[in-house]
């Protein structure tokens, strides 16, 4: 009997090729992880996952899981109702309708913008070289094979039930039974089944197993029991329309005893009775996510448009086939009474809010109330061009940044800027959910710049007002990117760790405020006015929506709004939920509404097509493995992280920047004791800036005292959530070990150290780990013992941690990702400390670029440094705030 781990859960990866099964912690106590499954998967998980499709269906499964299991059990079901199988003894290709519907069943997960049609055929391919192999070993027929899989599994025979359109008044539809047989050339042959009777003419043994499908059927089935009795089965028969119904509705009886049924498309498609409502055919007053939508009613059987007074015509016909407007419908008088009802009820109505459209759309409880069943949504022809219009972003109009803007948007930035003035113009919340190291901030920042520009020359209004909301550790990004690439951004910064967060909160002070979630609760100002745009960094920050702190950014008030994430809803449509509250109230309905649909969703998986209709207009993401998008890429993209220090290290760093000033003013000390001096100090800064506990030589390292570990953890969160790897090298051997107990936290596994105590023959071991299928998301490595002679290319991250000032070193320690054989793009971050000797020569760097090699060499390591002299030293260790 398997055992069961009371804390984890099982979730399914999508790579490129294929999947693999992790273990997380799982977020409700009844998603439990099988052992014996969780063991199958990570050393046999094609063939686990074929076992999977044939087993019954587990209880409790993660999105992702509930999505493989139900890919294996329609596989499973397609290959045992195939009734050429015992002749071929191969499973057939994949149904194209059947990849269709799990398409529309995909739900959030990692990696899910692998899953199209061709990762569907290539995972279906897979398993089908499982069951040939499994059944070309088999010596049973294709029943005894599934029943050893399933004893509760239907598998089909030989004998297949035909029905077509006939096309004369008497008999409108033609049935015919047929059987499967070896043709000519080892090829099936589909016959009449009274050919049966003479192939078999013999072997009545024989005979009787070929019909046995039938003889269940009839035992069952009334219906097929006279066609037996009478003989009528074995020859081509005409049917009445009500015979015709009798067999549809039976099919379902049929193919449980084996028989292959084929029908015609009109019935595999039907809709039934409804009313359907065309929302926004023409342009509203007003835009917005309540904006008073228009809506036009009508009745439809099928995809039959009927009027009022044809259907109160129709709902005197008896139930059955109708031939309508010269189609076949299937009517059902209950259905038909319930579109009657909501048409009325539509009549009575002078339109909806854009967000109950979409409601209704999805079926959420609170929209769909009023109507009851017999209601579907469709876009209108104004509504159609916008969604239209957002969902193919390269086509929007452009929107320019002011010329002292100093960034050249790729093409796709700049798709994405004239997306986002787009969205605001609409009055609709914005999910810019671009890649990590895509360029959102710099969309962001142009999209200000655009909308500062725009402000009439002269005018005394006080213009556009947005409010940026970040983690307290991007404060130093987001100035450091302000200023670099929109000069004329006129910000405000209010927080105790800024020049500005002491003063009184003033609308005039700026075109820009930025603050940080933990200060929204306490800055009552900032509730006051309504902002023009309210935009929202690391949006997932307010996906616990409970809290205090994101009911207090959920009552900011806005025009428009903005949310910035990397991973908007990798595993939890809880997060989805949150962020969409935020952006657009009520397009998901209560907390909950969307709870029951996720549980739906969760037992059934239908419905996630109809969530992305409904979100998608809203999410612009890019990813790097768009192909439109690595066109347009560098290979590696470097990036400046930058942090501030914490108070006790701020207190530590002005110590012992009085301490280098009283050295450095010993006019006596000798040249080569200066040198080792500045050298030792820069070490000691160095330390600092990583961590207090570093320079004091002490163990605790917690992450609250030192400003680069929150940058890291904020990195590698959303590395972690895309399940992606990172190297993080640093020079200093004594932090390696702290780094990696503090990623462990972050990522909930551990990862792996390299340092110069590695021993030699260890490194290969270690390498092949990290690279291999397992996922190890993370290495850290001292910049010496890492630096050459390792191929790591599983890893697309890398974070200098702390900086040798020396780009060949840096370079060839970052080439241990970005090298042959890597086929990410890597995404470099270099950490920087604001204020400190790490920024200020990190802008020397930056600003000599072009000499960077000349000053500094590769043998040269930081002894430039000391060629300075001390009123130059001083300016470089001193602190600026």
């Amino acid at each position: 009997m398997a055992t069961q781990a009371k804390d984890f859960e099982l979730i399914a990866v999508f790579t490129r090729n294929g999947f693999r099964v992790e273990k997380e912690a799982a977020q409700a106590r009844d998603l439990w992880c099988d052992e014996a499954l969780a063991h199958g998967f990570e050393t046999q998980p094609l063939k686990t996952l074929y076992d999977f499709g044939f087993s019954e269906r587990a209880a409790h499964l993660s999105p992702s899981m509930s999505f493989l299991k139900k890919l294996a059990e329609r596989f499973a079901h397609e290959v045992s109702h195939d009734g050429d199988l015992a002749l071929t003894r191969r499973a057939g290709r994949a149904d194209a309708q059947a990849l269709a519907e799990l398409l529309q069943e995909t739900p959030y997960a990692v990696g899910v913008e692998f899953v199209d049609e061709a990762w569907l055929r290539n995972v279906w391919w897979q398993l089908s070289e499982i069951f040939d192999a499994e059944f070309a070993a088999f010596s049973g027929t294709p029943e005894d094979y599934f029943r050893s899989k399933n004893p509760a599994l239907n598998a089909v025979g030989r004998v297949f039930f035909h029905l077509v359109e006939h096309k004369t008044e008497s008999y409108p539809f033609a049935f015919l039974a047929t059987y499967s047989t070896s043709g000519k050339k080892d090829a099936v042959a589909h016959l009449p089944l009274k050919n049966a009777l003479i192939e078999n003419k013999g072997d009545q043994g024989k005979l009787l197993s070929l019909l046995a499908t039938v003889s269940k059927a009839a035992e069952r089935s009334e219906f097929i029991s006279g066609l037996t009795e009478s003989g009528e089965l074995f020859s081509p028969l005409g049917f009445t329309a009500a015979d015709a119904y009798t067999f549809l509705r039976e099919m379902p009886l049929y193919e449980e005893c084996g028989i292959v049924c084929r029908m015609p498309d009109w019935w595999k498609r039907r809709a039934g009775a409804r009313t359907i409502l065309s929302i926004g055919g023409k342009k509203p007053a007003a835009f917005g996510i309540e904006a008073l939508l228009r809506f036009d009613p009508a009745i439809y059987i099928d995809d039959v448009e009927v009027s009022r007074e044809e259907a109160e015509e129709i709902l005197a016909m008896s139930a059955g086939l109708s031939f309508i407007k010269g189609k076949w419908v299937e009517l059902d008088r209950e259905k038909l009474q319930a579109a009657l009802s909501a048409f009325d009820e539509a009549g009575r109505m002078q339109g909806m809010s854009f967000a109950e459209a979409m409601r209704l759309q999805m079926g959420l409880s609170d929209a769909s109330a009023r109507f009851g069943d017999g209601v579907e949504v469709t876009h209108g022809e104004w509504l159609n061009a916008v969604r239209s219009r957002l969902m193919n972003p390269s086509g929007v109009d452009g929107l320019i940044p002011g010329k002292d803007f100093h960034a050249q948007l790729r093409a796709y930035q700049q798709t994405g800027l004239n997306w986002l003035g787009s969205m605001k113009e609409l009055g609709f919340g914005a999910l810019l959910a671009d890649d990590m190291g895509l360029g959102k901030t710099v969309q962001v920042l142009a999209l200000l710049d655009a909308l500062r520009e725009r402000r009439p020359k002269g005018s005394k209004v006080r213009g556009i007002k947005s409010l940026l909301v970040v983690p307290a550790s991007l404060l130093p990004n987001w100035r450091s990117e302000t200023e670099k690439f929109a000069p004329r951004l006129k910000i405000s910064v209010a927080h105790p760790v800024s020049r500005e967060g002491s003063r009184a909160f003033s609308l005039d002070d700026a075109d820009v405020f930025i603050t940080t979630y933990g200060m929204v609760p306490r800055l009552e100002a900032l509730a006051e006015p309504i902002w023009d745009l309210l935009i929202l960094d690391e949006a997932q920050a307010i996906k616990n929506h409970g809290s205090q702190q994101t009911k207090a950014v959920k009552n900011l008030r806005a025009a428009t709004r903005i949310a910035m994430t990397g991973t908007p809803v990798e595993n939890r449509l809880s997060d989805l939920w949150s962020i969409f509250d935020f952006l657009n109230r009520g397009l998901l309905g209560t907390s909950k509404e969307f709870s029951d649909f996720a549980k739906k969703l969760a037992e059934n998986g239908n419905g996630y097509g109809k969530l992305r209709e409904t979100v998608g207009p809203f999410i612009l993401r890019r990813l790097k493995t768009d192909k439109t998008i690595l066109s347009d890429l560098p290979d590696k993209v470097e990036m400046r992280a930058f942090a501030s220090l914490t108070k006790k290290q701020a207190v530590l760093y002005e110590a012992l920047v009085k301490d280098m000033a009283a050295a450095l003013q010993n006019r006596d000390i000798a040249s080569i004791a200066r040198r080792g001096l500045v050298l030792a100090g820069i070490t000691k800064f160095k330390q600092i800036c990583n961590h207090p506990d570093q320079y004091l030589g002490q163990g605790a390292f917690d992450a609250r005292h030192g400003g680069k570990f929150e940058v890291l953890a904020e990195i590698c969160q959303t590395i972690r959530e895309k399940r992606e790897r990172v190297l993080v090298f640093t020079q200093f051997k004594e932090i390696v070990q702290p780094l990696a107990d503090f990623l462990a936290t972050i990522f909930g596994r551990r990862g792996q150290i390299l340092h110069g105590g590695t021993p030699v023959a260890k490194r290969g071991e270690l390498v092949k780990t990290f690279n291999g299928d397992d996922y190890v998301p993370f290495m850290v490595l001292s910049l010496k013992a890492g630096g050459v002679g390792l191929n790591l290319t599983a890893a697309n991250h890398v974070v200098h941690f702390d900086r040798w000032w020396n780009p060949a070193v840096e370079n060839q320690a970052t080439d241990r990702a970005f090298r042959i054989g890597q086929r990410k793009n890597v995404m470099v971050h270099k950490f920087v400390t604001t204020g400190t000797i790490e920024e200020k020569i990190d802008n020397m760097l930056e600003e000599k670029r072009k000499l960077a090699d000349e000053i500094v060499s590769a043998s040269a390591g930081e002894k430039w440094i000391t060629e300075m002299s001390n009123s130059e030293l001083m300016n470089l260790f001193a602190l600026e705030t």
